[in-house]
């Protein structure tokens, strides 16, 4: 299992490659893997740019313990998450999240549970620069299929 946290930009498809490499052959035949990246829009208004701020070492652990639990929940392999912080543009990659499994379905529910929960409760906070030059703090995290707001 591997978490990271990056202020820069990465290539999904590329840190996926290398994390394989590195993988002992044949013991996984599924690979479920979702990139997030940033859009030029959000609640109706056009959004330039936007910046991510984490909570060192406490985003890091809560990352860690839900990754520990959907492993064991759902029966995965192995995991890679690699999460972006700082200054982000519409069309940079945000969010990595790569699982492996012996079979489709575990690896496809196992890489759901995780991005559903970065996405509805994961201690990351974000400022949206508005193409009007205005800013804003997105004020909650997205509700997630299995965590509603």
């Amino acid at each position: 299992m591997q978490i990271r946290i990056l202020d820069a930009e990465f290539d999904p498809w590329s840190e996926v490659s290398r994390y394989e490499n590195n993988m002992p052959k044949g013991k996984a035949g599924a690979t479920c893997a979702f990139v997030g990246t940033m859009r030029d829009f959000n609640e109706e208004d056009s959004v330039s740019a936007m910046k991510l701020e984490h909570y060192a070492g406490m985003t890091e652990n809560h990352l860690a313990e839900i990754c520990e639990r959907t492993i064991a929940d759902c029966a995965l392999d192995d995991v890679l998450v690699i999460h972006r912080i700082g200054e982000i543009r519409p069309g940079d990659s945000i969010v990595l999240v790569a699982v492996w499994s012996a079979h489709r379905a575990e690896a496809i529910e196992g890489c759901e549970t995780i991005v559903e929960y970065l996405k509805s409760q994961a201690p990351f906070w974000k400022k949206e620069s508005l193409s009007d030059g205005t800013s804003r703090w997105v004020e909650r995290n997205t509700a997630g299929r299995n965590n509603p707001r």
